[in-house]
């Protein structure tokens, strides 16, 4: 469809750098790659909405989420009727759920704004479902994403080499992403088929003129200081990742390791960073590296969740964290964390404990002794936040009061967390203090509702923990009556070694350690009683169902007359998880005039700020609260920083970067000389040159994946085709299935790969199995066996999967195995085995493994999901599923199908297995 001439249309675009940008990304083809908070996804839509007026157009969008689906939808719903275009017809969505190719191609012949998921579009493209000569233009949205092995990639190589006059823009708001690698810009360039780029950061003078020209948010900056328990904690994990840091470091001395410390490991993106160079050498390094790499993941966690979560929830974090580092093996420390050994860890611990009660134990006497203890005292420490917000609620009550509301803001409050997790805290939080204000008790305490919270959180925690306590101490009898029972009978067996061997050493090790475990029992039952006593002083009465009676166990909304009733705008208080470009659609929905941000998000702010610049006639007052010389407050300011420094290098590479030649364009010379097939010719290699381009029959499921994109990548034709026998055609004889290593454990398992195997030799001259690993990781199948249960396990594990390897070749010797170290490698493999050889044909492809009478004709390709459903019935097989699938429209045919019916399709036994799974009694008697 080609593009008519554009009409002005009305924008919704009010501050000037966002209506500059606009004109730009307008008349050119370029990647917009804007901060955080300043309005991308207004910029896109305004973008649609100038295409959707203009109509005759087919604009596909590449990469949306369904929350961006929705916006974008509504958004040019809501602009249609304001500017009155006729031509207009909104989005509309093409993913798994139209199945129907029919309905497919009249969306696509009609034409209209069309939100397609990636892997729908590149197999529409490529059999021509999707004419890309068709498409006016594509927008890209999240190109941060797109990767040479994308399939969004895919999409855009095979747009652009059948359409050379349709527009294509990209947008990102992730300026970090491109400053990875080598020359990481001009490499996205290339992904994306783009060569000019437009950069927007925040200290941009057009970004600052508009935003801080006019009247400026109002924003009250609170530094909440950390109470002295939490300071301690905080700078014990500290020292905890730094050993941890310098562990990893001794241990991998042949690695960059540049910038691995402790500035960087702060960084939300270091745990990434380090695995990425851990990955292909994983098989080799030792056990303690692992784990030392598994364990700075959880300190990390450690850190952020030491200022959300409330001391008893983080109390119970920990001891999951410890219960979950002991060793199943007590005879082994194989994986025992390195970091809870250290001195810090005890403080870590006992600090945490003290935050929620004080007090220990006298003696070892019997576990519900309470005589045995003293008195144990809560203490409950109160988040510092927490008063800070009651305060700052406070403030705003008497503001509203003095100052009421005369702009065009609805005088609501929103307060903004950084996840759902703390959204409940806090909507917690205020309930009660709701209900301690409602109470209107002078004589109560002014922390009263952080102490009525905080206690319902420790008796829930005394239940919970006597109830792990059991569970924990109820698998240590289990491990320790497994092992006894393992060395009486390695003690029974008949020696076969020398008398001098360890096997005696082993016993008095066992006796040894079962005595540490009687000790760690007592332990474990010690702190049990702890808790126990704790239950005694704190509830003062408990029910038969072990619940406190009379406590908090009020319905406040038993009158629903009194509290069923129509709210004020200024009455309401809305907690919000923050949500990317979302916030500003719920900004504008909400028009605060408080905004309480609970957690520093740098993006938010920026949001506010275009908000505020964006409507002149309504005031909003922000306060920005955050710990103060916390790992919170240095996490912000570096997240600040890299942008800015992301920006910095960005604008430097564009300066210096080369022009990028379209590589979607092919000499006239080289395109011929990709048509050269060799064919063996009366005993002498004659060069042919032949019309058409090497080609692949690709199964539409393999689109999942990368590999097909590679395939194209390297010049061959991909035709996609629902395939019942293979995954991919490369000639007439060879058929290739394709197993990643998880795949592959997964079909050993369930002889899935038997049946394939099968299949392939009874239609193909040359089967081949395809074991794909992943390029980031060891060429080696060690990494996928269990070596953290103990040496015993990892000799019985180890082996597994490759015995099973050598019975499928044992029981299919006429296929080959193909091993890959990478999708790219694959792709290599590919091209060298077309050699020699002629072209596939993708009906012949098709009709292999059909039963005589059906006809490719009636061979479409099928919606994925009630295939997957269909292949977990009893009785569905490799054999007859294509068949059933040919023969029924849905599932809810096959179940209101007779069993003759249903026999007559896939056999008799196979019939009645399916039909008794569907008329199955589960029902009570």
């Amino acid at each position: 469809m080609a593009e008519e001439e554009h009409h002005p249309v009305k924008l919704s675009l009010p501050l000037e750098f966002q209506q500059d940008i606009f004109q730009e990304i307008r008349a050119e083809d370029e990647l917009l790659i804007i901060a955080k908070g300043l309005g991308l996804l207004r910029i896109v839509t305004n973008l649609l909405h100038s295409y959707d007026a203009a109509g005759n157009n087919l604009i596909i969008i590449v990469g949306a989420n369904d929350r961006e689906n929705g916006w974008i939808g509504e958004f040019l719903a809501e602009h249609a009727t304001i500017s009155k275009a006729p031509k207009a017809r909104g989005l509309s969505l093409v993913n798994t759920q139209m199945a129907s190719l029919v309905s497919r191609q009249k969306l696509y012949a009609h034409g209209g704004i069309l939100s397609i998921t990636s892997q729908i579009l590149i197999v529409d493209l490529l059999s021509g479902v999707l004419p890309p000569g068709n498409v006016t233009g594509m927008v890209v949205l999240h190109a941060e994403r797109v990767s040479a092995t994308s399939i969004e990639s895919f999409v855009l190589r095979e747009y652009r080499q059948h359409n050379k006059v349709g527009f294509l823009k990209a947008f990102s708001d992730s300026p970090e992403s491109f400053t990875y690698g080598f020359s990481p810009l001009a490499t996205m360039m290339r992904n994306l088929f783009l060569q000019k780029t437009l950069l927007y950061p925040r200290f941009q003078l057009d970004v600052i003129k508009s935003l801080e020209g006019q009247k400026k948010a109002e924003v009250i900056e609170l530094e909440v200081p950390m109470t002295e328990s939490m300071a301690t904690i905080q700078a014990a994990i500290l020292e905890c990742v730094e050993a941890s840091v310098s562990d990893l470091k001794k241990g991998n001395t042949g690695l960059d390791m540049s910038d691995w410390n402790l500035d960087n490991a702060l960084q939300g993106n270091f745990d990434q960073r380090v695995m990425r160079q851990l990955n292909p050498v994983w098989h080799r390094l030792h056990p303690r590296t692992k784990q030392v790499a598994a364990d700075l993941r959880t300190l990390r966690s450690m850190l952020s969740y030491l200022v959300t979560f409330d001391p008893v929830q983080f109390l119970k974090y920990l001891d999951t964290v410890l219960a979950a580092s002991q060793p199943k093996n007590p005879n082994s420390k194989a994986n025992q964390s390195p970091w809870l050994f250290l001195d810090a860890a005890t403080t870590i611990f006992e600090t945490a404990k003290q935050r929620v009660y004080a007090g220990k134990m006298v003696d070892n006497g019997p576990p519900l002794n309470k005589a045995a203890t003293e008195a144990i005292r809560p203490t409950l420490e109160e988040l510092p936040k927490w008063v800070v917000l009651s305060e700052v609620l406070d403030e705003i009550e008497r503001d509203v009061y003095f100052n009421p509301v005369v702009d065009d803001s609805s005088g609501s409050i929103m307060i903004m967390c950084s996840n759902h997790e703390t959204c409940a805290q806090l909507k917690e939080y205020l309930k009660r203090r709701q209900l301690v204000e409602d109470a209107e008790d002078e004589e109560s305490e002014p922390h009263f509702a952080a102490s009525f919270m905080l206690k319902d959180k420790l008796r829930s925690y005394i239940y919970w923990k006597r109830a792990f306590a059991k569970m924990n101490d109820s698998l240590k009898a289990d491990v320790a009556q497994s092992m006894e029972s393992k060395g009486e009978a390695q003690r029974d067996a008949p020696r076969r070694g020398p008398p001098n061997k360890r096997r005696r050493v082993r016993g008095g090790a066992a006796s040894a350690s079962t005595a540490s475990r009687i000790e760690t029992s007592r332990t474990a039952g010690d702190k049990e009683a702890h808790l126990a006593s704790l239950l005694e002083n704190e509830v003062q009465a408990v029910g038969a169902d072990g619940l406190p009676e009379e406590e908090v166990v009020v319905d406040p909304l038993s009158d629903k007359d009194t509290y069923f009733e129509l709210l004020e705008m200024q009455d309401l208080i809305i907690v919000h998880p923050y949500d990317g470009d979302i916030d500003e659609h719920a900004i504008e929905e909400v028009r605060p005039r408080y905004v309480i941000m609970y957690e520093p998000e740098a993006a938010f702010i920026r949001r506010v700020e275009v908000y505020r610049s964006s409507h002149t006639d309504r005031n909003i007052r922000v306060y920005f609260m955050y710990y103060k010389d916390s790992v919170e407050e240095q996490m912000y300011l570096a997240s600040v920083r890299r942008e800015k420094d992301a920006f910095t290098k960005l604008i430097r590479e564009r300066g210096n970067m080369a022009i990028t030649i379209d590589n979607a364009k092919l000499d006239p010379e080289e395109a011929f000389l990709r048509t050269i097939n060799t064919r063996i010719a009366g005993g002498g290699r004659v060069a042919a040159a032949t019309a058409e381009r090497p080609r692949v029959v690709v199964d539409t499921r393999e689109f999942r994946s990368s590999l097909p994109s590679l395939v194209n990548a390297r010049g061959m034709d991909v035709v996609p085709c629902m395939l019942t026998v293979g995954d991919y055609v490369l000639t007439p004889d060879i058929c290739v299935e394709r197993k990643s290593i998880s795949d592959l454990i997964g079909s050993l398992n369930n002889g899935r790969l038997f049946n394939q195997a099968e299949t392939m030799l009874e239609h193909y001259k040359f089967p081949m199995l395809l074991i794909e690993f992943d390029q980031t990781r060891s060429f080696t199948l060690d990494p996928f066996t269990d070596l953290s249960a103990g040496p015993q396990s990892a000799l019985s594990s180890a082996p597994d999967l490759q015995s099973k390897i050598v019975l499928l070749t044992l029981a299919f010797p006429r296929m080959r195995i193909i091993w890959s170290s990478s999708p790219y490698q694959t792709a290599e493999i590919f091209e060298e085995l077309k050699k020699l050889n002629d072209e596939p044909d993708p009906r012949k492809a098709v009709n292999m493994g059909i039963q005589e009478g059906d006809d490719a004709e009636t061979v479409r390709p099928f919606n994925q999901l009630p295939i997957d459903m269909l292949r977990e019935i009893p009785g569905i097989n490799e054999k007859n599923i294509t068949r059933l699938s040919l023969d029924i429209t849905n599932i809810h045919e096959l179940a209101n199908y007779e069993e003759d019916d249903i026999c007559a399709m896939v056999g008799r036994e196979a019939g009645r297995q399916i039909y008794r799974f569907f008329n199955r009694n589960i029902g009570r008697d």
